[in-house]
């Protein structure tokens, strides 16, 4: 008998393709996908996931007990991507990220310890640790969010600490930069200016462009997770970082060329409240345990370009509502 994991959120970007790396590397594995199908969870995404028999969908909240009850006890691994993740609808509304961000992984990870889940992964961000100047942040740096959203996710990672410290539990927090690759809702950077510019609309930048960020393949992190469902050590944290800082106006110019569009697409539209600088992380301890990144920027960028062009089955609907 293989693992079973229950993975929260498993309908948006990060979580389906975990899904997806699990089943592809574990024969013997299942999957109970847990997902309320908010705006950034996407039925289609599930539906590619439900050709899998070892794949089974629950439409639900992590914060419903008693569903969380119901479910949990049989697992092995919970890994807990489900979250509200867009810092500027954090800014515009911040009390649904505190529900779920904050109390909803209270009761998933208070059911994971009562049931005796011997694996637990809390899913976070590099965000939680503010701006940086220069440097890299280690998993002992301050936490100095900036947005609802960062400050949320940093009160989770905080609530998941206590239940290592405080009960033994086996729970891991893992940090990531921003990831890139297939199945991300059009509404973060990269999709969206992909998008944006295959439907011939100019793409939105922020201020100046200076604004520097760390890009990192999504597969590549769910191989990080992977691996650390497996070897993480419990109650630590652990970062999860390519090392390709990027600041958004070079990424900008890197996507129009991937599309074959000049400058002349590019609007500036003004900063956000709050806009951190710069992000970077120090995954040298993720990477002691055999880890490194295998997709570069460079070929997994246009890889990315290439799935959007090919796959407007897949987004066009979403892109209704989304800001262009």
């Amino acid at each position: 008998m293989g693992r079973r994991y229950l993975v929260t959120g498993g309908a948006g970007f990060i979580g389906s393709n975990f899904v997806r790396h699990v089943l592809a590397r574990e024969p013997d594995a299942t999957v109970t996908n847990l997902d309320l199908l908010t705006y950034a969870g996407v039925e289609a995404t599930v539906r590619e996931l439900d050709g899998d028999t070892r794949h089974t969908f629950v439409r639900g909240d992590i914060g419903d007990a008693g569903l969380v009850d119901r479910l949990l006890p049989g697992h092995d691994v919970v890994v807990n991507f489900a979250a509200e993740t867009h810092v500027d609808r954090s800014i515009s509304g911040p009390a649904v990220f505190l529900q779920t961000n904050v109390v909803g992984t209270g009761v998933l990870i208070d059911a994971a310890r009562r049931h005796g889940i011997p694996r637990f992964l809390q899913v976070s961000t590099d965000e939680v640790y503010g701006s940086l100047p220069e440097g890299f942040a280690d998993e002992e740096a301050p936490l100095q969010p900036s947005s609802p959203y960062s400050a949320s996710k940093a009160a989770a990672d905080l609530l998941v600490r206590s239940y290592a410290v405080t009960y033994g539990y086996r729970a891991i927090v893992t940090r990531c930069t921003n990831n890139y690759g297939p199945y991300q809702f059009p509404e973060k950077v990269i999709p969206l200016f992909v998008t944006n510019l295959l439907e011939g609309r100019k793409v939105p930048l922020y201020g100046d462009g200076r604004n520097e960020r760390d890009w990192l393949h999504v597969g590549d992190h769910c191989a990080a997770l992977h691996l650390l469902a497996d070897r993480g050590v419990p109650g630590d944290v652990y970062n999860i970082g390519a090392d390709a800082q990027l600041a958004n106006l070079e990424l900008t110019r890197r996507i129009l060329a991937a599309l074959g569009a000049g400058e002349e697409m590019i609007e500036r539209v003004p900063d956000r409240p709050g806009h951190d600088l710069r992000y970077a992380v120090d995954s040298s301890k993720l990477r002691g345990l055999g880890w490194s990144p295998a997709h570069a920027f460079e070929d997994h960028l246009a890889a990315t370009v290439e799935w959007y062009r090919r796959r407007e089955d897949w987004w066009r609907p979403l892109k209704e509502g989304v800001s262009r």
